[in-house]
């Protein structure tokens, strides 16, 4: 009895512990896995504004600040963005911008620009709103009391 008891207690039980620590469950419905995104957002809309010759600072307004740049070439920036939809495969893009000095050369990668992109959306609208008739305010009467219009 005490031979069994030891065997569970040194052998056993320890087992026990360690497979608690990793996860046997996967695919378990009901359950929730978040979205995550990682690295520069990029899309073809924004790698479509570039154009050569731009300088560094103009595209830092369009595609933000790079998430790689080389210390030995700083005339390449990378841009890597990856994404994994809850709990399905990981899908990344990569956009490599090469420069000459201050002036875009040279756009590579998974997203380039397209030789006749269509016309981006028109964001702006247009509401008209309908005349009201305001009040006179308290200084406009006053102030008509003092005027004569003959």
């Amino acid at each position: 009895m005490l031979q069994t008891l030891r065997f569970l207690t040194f052998i056993v039980f320890p087992f026990i512990i360690i497979s608690a620590c990793s996860t046997l469950a996967t695919d378990v419905p009901f359950v929730y896995e978040i979205d995550i995104d990682q690295g520069n957002v990029v899309d073809q809309e924004m790698v479509n504004q570039l154009r050569p010759e731009m300088s560094k600072r103009q595209v830092i307004y369009i595609m933000g600040s790079p998430l790689l740049i080389d210390p030995f070439k700083s005339n390449r920036w990378d841009y890597i963005y990856s994404e994994q939809p809850g709990g399905e495969d990981r899908v990344q893009q990569r956009i490599a911008l090469f420069f000459s000095g201050d002036s875009l050369v040279h756009v590579g990668g998974d997203l380039t620009p397209e030789a006749n992109p269509a016309p981006a959306e028109s964001k702006e609208m247009t509401i008209e709103a309908p005349k009201r008739e305001l009040k006179k305010t308290l200084y406009e009467i006053i102030s008509g009391w003092f005027t004569f219009d003959d």
